[in-house]
């Protein structure tokens, strides 16, 4: 004892942070178990290679979380082995480690509706629910396996943590005893300098979630690499949103051409009415996967398959983001989000020119629907930054015995309010519904239990229920004045719970549905070629013939002959553009791969064995990011007048 002494309080230490080590390669297991069909990983060998890589990762958080309890573990007090500061010691680590454990179990089943682990961003999402305490409830209620699992795990690490204890000794304060408990100490604060930076090297940024992207042959990869509480400590106080500089300000104009003004139409004024529905995703929509191929393939959508035939629809449609909020935007302001919402950043708050500017300028009466507690998912506050003249959430419907009993009034009473509140306003008017009931708890009213098919996974039937709300809508909403000189557009806001192989496919992702229709079908047909949400803005402002200039980075759906068919999305931690005949991948500095287009695996990077073709898509990919930055930076989110 008094050759080396605390000899026992490092052993106890050291014991103590590689249960944690045990504990999250626990995790990582599980979360490979609830979500492997979604990762990619081939066979045992390779799923311990990325365990493995994910140790440093592993570090970071363990030492992140840890950091007190290691400091005071490690300070030559007189107190260090007592019963009561062994005590107190044991409630730090359990509060600080099964507070940040919790947040790989959420990802468990959050994952499967996001591909990506949770970031700081994934929590904004609940800031402005206002019934937090139910929506716990009901994934606790849903999810009790989850739970049951963190508890056995909690119960297993206490047990464990106790079955090592620090004798209780009296320490002589000798210089001895201070020298060594200082060396001992400056030596345990080096290796945790470079634990959380992720190595020791002066010429390394600390390691992000970009770095998991390493180690991977496939996209999904990374986050078996990551852990969830990296994921949201590396993005508490970070902003994505930085400036590049990678092409030139006329290339940006001559390639994005981020100023339209289409001329193709006469200048009229239609009403326009936009259903963003939730979690709609292609896979679910029989009229989009006519083509796919996909054995025993089953829609859940008659009614949108029968308005289709009469109808526009792009069959190869992406969303522009991976969470409610980021389809706002990008459907109605045209703004993508990416590695982080705009919605969340430090920038929404300014003067964006989008639908609701643009159509108010032409005298429309502008709304904005959504059947969940007033202010729910950021809509309003987001609606107000647009400037919509009216918002109409539960607060206004006023009815709770519609109420779903978790997230809002059920679709079918809350879509005929939405005709019957149409129906009082003056025309031209533009009006967007966000749906609820097609999201978890994946539920129906009762009395329509057993008359939508439950299909193949969960969600399913809640896609039939909502099918039938639009078709109740439009069987109310055609006897009305207003109809036929209405352009409706359907989309979804994002993909959720996928039943089909070609649908886990990283190109199939977050896959949507989008599609017009005008009573008098001057919009019919099927288009295959690439499109996303925020080409719905300038498509119907080309429609209706808008007079102006406006700010756009999507196109023209009907018309535009000057910037080519495009996707652009984030995902995998890399920035994907899809163009022509191919994918390109950014890490936003550099170029990192190219991919054919059927290859939706992304199995086979054509880096070195670019094309013209392939360097012109990159170029594209380098501008698109670098004038995103810089508008929304710069607050330059409208048209220069």
């Amino acid at each position: 004892m008094h050759r080396f002494p605390r000899i026992n309080e490092y052993k106890a230490l050291t014991y103590r942070i590689l249960l944690a080590y045990l504990f999250y390669f626990i995790a990582r297991i599980l979360f490979f178990t609830y979500n492997a069909k979604l990762l990619k990983v081939d066979g045992v060998y390779e799923f311990f290679a990325l365990c493995y890589h994910g140790l440093v990762f592993d570090t970071t958080t363990i030492l992140y979380v840890n950091s007190l309890f290691i400091l005071l573990s490690v300070l030559p007090l007189k107190i260090n082995t007592q019963k009561g500061f062994q005590k107190f010691l044991f409630y730090l680590y359990f509060l600080t480690n099964l507070f940040a454990y919790a947040t790989n179990f959420i990802d468990f089943i959050y994952y499967r509706y996001t591909f990506n682990r949770s970031t700081r961003a994934s929590l904004d999402t609940l800031e402005n629910e206002q019934n937090k305490m139910l929506l716990l409830f009901n994934f606790m209620l849903n999810y009790w396996h989850v739970f049951l699992v963190f508890i056995v795990m909690a119960i297993i690490w206490v047990t464990l943590y106790k079955r090592y204890k620090v004798k209780l000794l009296i320490p002589k304060m000798s210089i001895k005893y201070f020298a060594i408990s200082t060396a001992t100490f400056l030596v345990i604060t080096t290796l945790s300098i470079g634990g959380i930076r992720g190595d020791f090297r002066k010429s390394t940024r600390p390691i992000n979630l970009l770095d998991a992207s390493r180690y991977v042959t496939n996209a999904s990869q990374a986050d078996v690499v990551l852990n969830t509480p990296f994921s949201i400590i590396r993005t508490w106080n970070t902003n994505t949103f930085k400036k590049i500089n990678l092409v030139s300000n006329q290339e940006i104009d001559s390639l994005l051409i981020p100023i339209k003004h289409y001329q193709n139409n006469p200048a009229t004024k239609p009403n326009i009415v936009i259903f963003i529905l939730e979690s709609y995703g292609r896979e679910y929509v029989g009229a989009f996967n006519k083509d796919t191929k996909i054995p025993d393939y089953e829609g859940y959508t008659p009614f949108i398959d029968s308005l289709a035939q009469h109808s526009l629809i792009f069959t190869n449609a992406y969303a522009n983001g991976y969470k409610s909020i980021h389809g706002v935007s990008s459907v109605i302001a045209g703004i993508p989000s990416f590695k982080d919402a705009f919605t969340s950043s430090p920038y929404p708050k300014q003067k964006i020119e989008s639908l609701v500017s643009t159509l108010k300028g032409q005298g429309y009466d502008t709304s904005f629907f959504h059947g969940a507690p007033n202010g729910s998912m950021g809509f309003l506050g987001f609606g107000n930054i647009l400037g919509y003249d009216h918002y109409y959430g539960k607060t206004e419907y006023n009815n709770d015995d519609d109420f779903d009993g978790v997230w809002g009034i059920w679709d079918e009473p809350f879509f005929q309010y939405f005709s019957r509140e149409l129906t009082k306003k003056k025309q031209p008017f533009m009006a967007t519904l966000f749906s609820v009931s097609s999201h978890e708890p994946y539920k129906v009213p009762e009395k329509y239990e057993g008359k939508f098919p439950k299909g193949k996974v969960n969600i399913n039937q809640c896609i039939g229920y909502t099918d039938f709300a639009l078709k109740q809508f439009f069987k109310a909403a055609k006897k009305e004045s207003w109809f036929n000189n209405t352009i409706f557009v359907m989309v979804a806001d994002h993909g959720n719970t996928v039943a089909y192989d070609e649908y886990l496919k990283e190109g199939n992702r977050n896959t949507v549905p989008i599609l017009f229709y005008s009573p008098n079908q001057k919009y019919v047909g099927v288009n295959n070629d690439w499109a996303q949400q925020i080409d719905i803005y300038p498509t119907l402002l080309d429609m209706m013939g808008y007079p102006k200039p406006f700010r756009s980075w999507g196109r023209s759906l009907i018309n535009d002959k000057e910037v080519p068919p495009f996707v652009v999305r984030y995902s995998g931690n890399v920035y994907q553009f899809m163009m022509g005949n191919y994918v390109c991948t950014f890490d936003g500095a550099k170029i990192v791969g190219y991919y054919a287009k059927e290859d939706k695996d992304y199995q086979h990077n054509l880096i070195n064995r670019r094309t013209p073709e392939m360097e012109a898509i990159g170029q594209r990919c380098k501008a698109f990011v670098q004038d995103y930055m810089e508008r929304i930076i710069d607050r330059r989110l409208e048209t220069v007048k």
